[in-house]
């Protein structure tokens, strides 16, 4: 499935707001997967990022604030996690996103080990590896989109 001309378009305004090099961030999540050919419905924008990552993007989109970036914890997940509308599309920034696997905290993720770049329509957007990204949805829980991702990769030699 294609991610939608309002998608791009957000895409695009985030990116030009970041410019070059000042944040290691990963467009992630079904935006992520569709731009790399995954038939995934896309519904937001989800940046993963680290920790000041997140304050520096934060920054950049306070004009397009519904909850800004702040320190979010549950039992399973902590992030500096924030919702921004941009274009009219939902985007939500994952800041030095920890997960509880097995008992045990993991490291936050670096972004830059597992990302690789996508060009569509004349923007170089860095994504997760599809790959990581079937492991992280099982870490999460979420293994049915584990498997439907692992099933494509799979269907794609």
């Amino acid at each position: 499935m294609a991610v939608s001309q309002a998608h791009l378009r957000a895409l695009q305004l985030i990116a030009g707001r970041i410019g070059g090099g000042a944040i290691d961030w990963v467009l992630t999540g079904s935006a992520g997967m569709a731009l790399q050919g995954a038939p995934f419905e896309v519904n937001d924008l989800d940046i993963q990022t680290d920790r000041d990552g997140a304050y520096r993007l934060a920054e950049l989109l306070r004009d397009c604030a519904v909850t800004p970036v702040r320190f979010l914890a549950s039992e399973q997940v902590c992030s500096h996690l924030g919702e921004y509308e941009v274009a009219g599309v939902k985007v939500e920034v994952m800041g030095a996103v920890e997960r509880l696997v097995a008992g045990v905290w993991e490291r936050p993720v670096d972004v830059r080990a597992h990302r690789r770049w996508v060009d569509v329509d004349g923007l170089s957007v860095p994504v997760l590896d599809l790959a990581y990204e079937v492991q992280a949805y099982r870490k999460m829980g979420r293994v049915e989109r584990a498997e439907a991702l692992q099933a494509w990769l799979a269907d794609q030699g």
